[in-house]
């Protein structure tokens, strides 16, 4: 995982990793009852709440805020509420980030391969403006859509917090965010996640 280049992450970056690693004994085991608890009351679908069973959608069920336009990389307007009824992989990345550069070659992969049964990959670059994007979108054959979010922390903030990158959100479906993952992870492990909730 790589931080955010400005003191103000850096800062904000140490004292959460901090705080989280104090919080793991008490955390790890109620998240996985509080989110069976609340999949199984908010009547969610059959495949989130294997998911959840089976250790797959660990994190805290909520429904993910997809209320956002954002722009691509070549101007046009991505209504971030069009995807729901998708299984919808949004990575938070940078084409600086080298944890990033091992990730996209998998997503792509991916993509291509269970696009047809509806998941969908979307990158949104936390602080890459178009001309940088894409040479590096067409360099690492991306065939997802590349969203600009330099300028848009509203939208980081609504995903985060945000203390670096690349973060990694799997939502299912119905829109509810199953897993978010915090760095990079292997190609087994993102297969594994999305299977499950195909």
């Amino acid at each position: 995982m790589v931080f955010f280049k400005s003191t103000k992450w850096l800062v904000a970056s140490a004292a959460a990793l901090g705080l989280g690693l104090a919080a793991i004994p008490f955390v790890s085991n109620s998240v996985r009852g509080d989110a069976a608890a609340t999949t199984a009351a908010a009547g969610e679908s059959d495949k989130v709440k294997a998911a959840t069973e089976a250790g797959i959608c660990t994190a805290k069920p909520k429904t993910a805020p997809l209320d956002f336009v954002v722009k691509d990389m070549n101007g046009a307007d991505v209504k971030l509420a069009d995807y729901k009824g998708k299984v919808v992989m949004l990575n938070f990345w940078a084409t600086w980030c080298g944890p990033c550069k091992v990730e996209i070659p998998m997503f792509t992969e991916l993509q291509t391969k269970y696009k047809d049964q509806g998941l969908a990959f979307l990158g949104i670059s936390v602080d890459d403006a178009p001309e940088q994007l894409k040479p590096f979108a067409q360099e690492y054959r991306m065939n997802y859509p590349v969203l600009v979010g330099d300028g848009r922390d509203d939208v980081q903030n609504a995903f985060g917090p945000m203390f670096g990158i690349p973060v990694t959100l799997l939502i299912a479906r119905d829109g509810t965010i199953c897993t978010r993952y915090l760095g990079p992870r292997p190609k087994e492990r993102f297969e594994r996640d999305i299977k499950a909730l195909l």
